[in-house]
């Protein structure tokens, strides 16, 4: 009561305060997010998608902060064979048991999610890394178990929070580590550790710095040699690529051209060294020197280029260059992906006056019977086979293989030559053109060029 006049006295409320209306501003925005995850749920599982699990993981962790949490993540190898071979109900079915394996750790502390197809995921706190492993092991063991006709190869990353992470970088994480056991048979699951992080760096680093290295002529055109045994001239020679670090040197083909494939960029590179060896035949043939066939990497992602068979056809115009003086080298797994595709254009290519190049063949796992009708003009044995030739089996096997090609009518190259020994023993059994440190390093392409000039006079 007022002392006053006996009236009752009010305390302002706080909702009509300018701070209380932010806090039930906020609260109500929090409540409508809230609604929309639960409506948002995967219709086929019921679990939340990839918008409302994000949103509800960052706000479990945001109120268990005393909690230390992880977040596992799950893809099936192929999971669209399954579809294919065994049907779209059994495959709907497989996805239902996989949601009740991780809804076995529902509780008010975790948070799953079914982010696609075949993408599933849980937020979940942890005191050890036993406790996690256990966690895939588990949900691994029912999957195997699952009674279906297929073959199910469960991958898991899993991604332990630090400090200031979100559960959008823990997710991505997760998939960086998982994507280094998928498909493999004796391990399903990988933690993201430091070294996969230097890594993620130095690719990132590389793709951020390669198209500075194009425009800055920091890539350089490398060639070696191609030799005949029997009279030491140089046949030809394969066009390599060297980057030139302004800061870090002479960066190892291996370590870079491996995240250039990943990224993509792989595509860019290879026009730019394609262009250089054009240009540098054709300022050869100007000057009245001798040139030799130049062999072109091709990567595996220029099948799917429209522009591919055009922009070679172009290039022979432009430079005026005979397409038989260029070889297309493909490593031999890239025969084995896309086959029907690649042979398409390759064909077109052939016709065209090009020859096509089996590169490191015997390395991977190539049908025999693939040699007999596609278009293959030469063969390169990869140097594995000439690692260990002491042994019968090992000479029996490239005896055989030289002996093969030769009854197929087509060109045969040794690569990794670095013995006397070596190429004795391949000129013995019929292949006469040898590439290896035995003969010639790689070299700057004009420095190759000067040499063709002085071999051959």
């Amino acid at each position: 009561m007022d002392r006053l006049n006996g009236q009752k006295e009010f305390a302002p409320s706080p909702m009509a305060s300018e701070e209380g209306r932010d806090e039930l501003y906020l609260y109500s925005l929090k409540k409508m997010a809230d609604r929309n995850s639960e409506n948002e749920r995967i219709t086929l599982t019921g679990l939340y998608g990839t918008a409302p699990f994000f949103y509800k993981a960052n706000e479990c962790i945001r109120e268990h902060s005393d909690l230390q949490y992880a977040l596992i993540r799950l893809d099936i190898y192929r999971f669209k064979t399954v579809n294919e071979f065994c049907g779209r109900t059994t495959g709907d079915i497989l996805l239902k048991f996989i949601a009740d394996c991780f809804r076995a750790y529902e509780s008010e502390v975790t948070v799953i999610g079914h982010l696609r197809a075949d993408t599933f995921q849980l937020l979940t706190p942890y005191k050890t890394e036993e406790e996690l492993i256990r966690i895939v092991t588990e949900i691994n063991d029912k999957i195997e178990n699952f009674q279906i006709q297929c073959k199910i190869l469960p991958a898991f990353g899993i991604c332990k929070q630090e400090m200031g992470m979100d559960v959008s970088l823990l997710s991505d994480y997760a998939n960086l580590a998982l994507q280094t056991v998928k498909g493999k048979i004796f391990s399903s699951y990988a933690f993201y550790d430091e070294d996969m992080r230097q890594q993620l760096l130095y690719e990132k680093k590389i793709e951020n710095e390669i198209l500075q290295a194009l425009k800055g002529k920091q890539l350089e055109v490398f060639v070696q040699p191609k030799v005949e045994v029997r009279t030491k001239r140089i046949v030809g020679g394969e066009a390599l690529l060297r980057w030139n670090h302004p800061v870090d040197g002479y960066i190892s083909p291996s370590d870079f051209i491996p995240i250039l494939e990943k990224s993509g960029y792989i595509i860019k590179v290879d026009n730019y060294i394609w262009e250089q060896v054009f240009l540098n035949l054709r300022n050869q043939l100007d000057n009245k020197n001798l040139i030799v066939p130049i062999s072109l990497n091709v990567s595996r992602l220029h099948v799917f280029r429209s522009d591919f068979e055009e922009y070679l056809y172009n290039l022979v115009k432009q430079y005026d260059i005979d397409p038989s003086m260029i070889v297309l080298e493909l490593t031999e797994s890239a025969f084995t992906e896309n086959a029907e595709l690649l042979f398409s254009k390759l064909h077109s290519l052939q016709r065209k006056g090009f020859l096509i190049s089996m590169d490191d063949f015997g390395s991977g796992y190539s049908s025999l019977n693939m040699l007999k009708d596609e278009p293959i003009d030469e063969i390169k044995i990869d140097r594995i086979f000439l690692s260990d030739i002491r042994t019968n089996k090992s000479k029996t096997i490239i005896k055989r293989i030289i002996a093969l090609i030769k009854e197929l009518d087509m060109k045969i190259i040794a690569e990794g030559v670095e013995t006397t020994e070596q190429s004795d023993f391949l000129l013995e059994c019929g292949c006469n053109v040898c590439q290896g440190y035995l003969y010639y390093r790689p070299m700057p392409v004009t420095e190759f060029f000067m040499l063709v000039a002085a071999n051959n006079t």
